[in-house]
């Protein structure tokens, strides 16, 4: 699991680097991304679809990334993610796609039946329904946050990046994105 050889092998066109290189990070780019984007874009959107998009997009923009390390090519995998979720969210909130001109999309994107598929050696059909719902309740909870404390806890938690990381993507001090880590994680204990 070398991600800067996979990276050269990626740029050079094989699609098993390519593979490699996705693979890893794309579970936790679909739970970000249905945890970023909220409850109005999900709503219109597929998550999958979203983060394959994202996939799509960085590899077409692979020459231009300057590898200095696994967690840098995360966060900038990430950072493509957050620019697509407001892209998109800018196109729905226009006039021309007004919402009562819309139909729900059902949640079909796969990724809560991914979820439940680590559970599918043991759990009941009833097991199922409770982690769907516990999933949606952990959804609404996240997407309840304060922005700030949402993307520090998503960062930390789903993207797997150190506090300094964090901490220059946002622009803050490291001991102010454990503060906001420890605040958004006692806010999601405590509405769960």
């Amino acid at each position: 699991m070398d991600v800067e050889r996979d990276l050269e092998a990626a740029r050079a066109g094989d699609p098993h680097a390519l593979e490699s290189l996705f693979g890893r990070n794309l579970a936790p780019l679909v739970a970000f991304i249905r945890a970023r984007a909220g409850r109005d874009l999900m709503a219109r959107e597929s998550a999958v679809d979203l983060a394959q998009s994202v996939c799509r997009e960085v590899v077409a923009d692979l020459d231009q990334f300057d590898y200095r390390g696994e967690e840098a090519f995360r966060a900038w995998l990430f950072q493509q993610a957050t620019r697509k979720i407001l892209d998109r969210a800018r196109y729905a909130g226009r006039e021309m796609r007004a919402r009562d001109r819309e139909v729900a999309m059902p949640d079909s994107d796969g990724a809560a039946e991914a979820l439940l598929a680590c559970y599918a050696s043991f759990a009941t059909p009833s097991r199922h329904a409770a982690v769907r719902e516990e999933l949606a309740r952990f959804e609404a909870a996240v997407a309840e946050l304060p922005e700030a404390q949402r993307d520090a806890v998503t960062m930390a938690k789903l993207m797997n990046l150190s506090y300094g990381a964090i901490a220059e993507q946002m622009g803050i001090s490291e001991s102010a994105v454990r503060g906001l880590v420890a605040r958004g994680l006692a806010a999601l204990s405590a509405a769960l």
